[in-house]
């Protein structure tokens, strides 16, 4: 992947010294070109039920903001909230930022995104995930702006949830049936599944789900059109025509 970098600072040339005194001019040292890297080269899920579990997350909520010009939503893609070091990053399972416009991006720079913090953060834990890596991620959001955090356990089936107060990110004490006051999500758990809930009360569904029910609405489309032919030669046979029934 392509890194993208800051233009170096320009830099003054010092002023020569005074003639006959003998002093070399000292050579100009280039600013340092600061690059931001695409990738910190760790996978985005440890296993297949994490990973499931944050691809219908990305999936659903990209979904659900499809028509809206302003809303940007990402799967594990770096995010810097600091021009100028490339060291305070991080990259969460899911985020989802109101005010910037949907498209590819190498990493979220937030000073080219008009200093847009991402509001919303999803964490799907696995089980390499430690307390002390989760408490530094809980600090790095509350630190930096995020509004929601939403941290959810297949393994255990736990979810956990913040809400900004101010300056601090305060514990939602019961997650079941929360609506997020950005996303309008209604959170559930199913046994140890979470549970999505769209504004209309559509469940956020898999990949293979969707095309699970898109192929039986496609039977169901063409059982209703063979019964409608059947009907039709029956009618026919019977000296009606369907098509004149149709036209009145």
């Amino acid at each position: 992947m392509t890194a993208i970098a800051v233009a170096p600072t320009a830099v003054k040339p010092p002023a020569a010294p005074p003639l006959g005194s003998g002093a070399a001019a000292p050579i100009p040292t280039p600013a340092t070109e600061i690059v931001y890297p695409d990738s910190d080269g760790q996978p985005m899920a440890d296993n297949t039920r994490q990973f499931r579990h944050i691809v219908t997350i990305q999936g659903g909520l990209a979904a659900l903001f499809a028509d809206q010009p302003d809303v940007f939503v990402a799967g594990d893609l770096l995010w810097y909230p600091v021009e100028g070091n490339n060291k305070i990053r991080a990259a969460p399972d899911v985020m989802v930022v109101f005010g910037r416009p949907p498209g590819d991006r190498g990493s979220y720079q937030q000073w080219q995104e008009n200093g847009l913090a991402p509001q919303v953060v999803f964490e799907v834990l696995s089980p390499g995930n430690t307390v002390a890596e989760m408490t530094r991620k809980f600090r790095f959001y509350e630190r930096y702006g995020v509004e929601e955090y939403y941290v959810y356990d297949p393994e255990r089936g736990s979810l956990d949830g913040w809400v900004r107060r101010g300056e601090y990110l305060e514990d939602i004490p019961d997650m079941e049936g929360w609506v997020s006051p950005r996303l309008r999500v209604r959170f559930s758990l199913d046994g140890r599944d979470l549970v999505l809930y769209r504004p209309d009360g559509r469940r956020f569904e898999t990949f293979l789900e969707l095309e699970q029910r898109a192929e039986a609405e496609r039977q169901r489309a063409e059982a209703e059109r063979q019964r409608a032919e059947r009907l039709a030669e029956r009618l026919r046979a019977l000296g009606v025509d369907p098509d004149a029934l149709d036209a009145g």
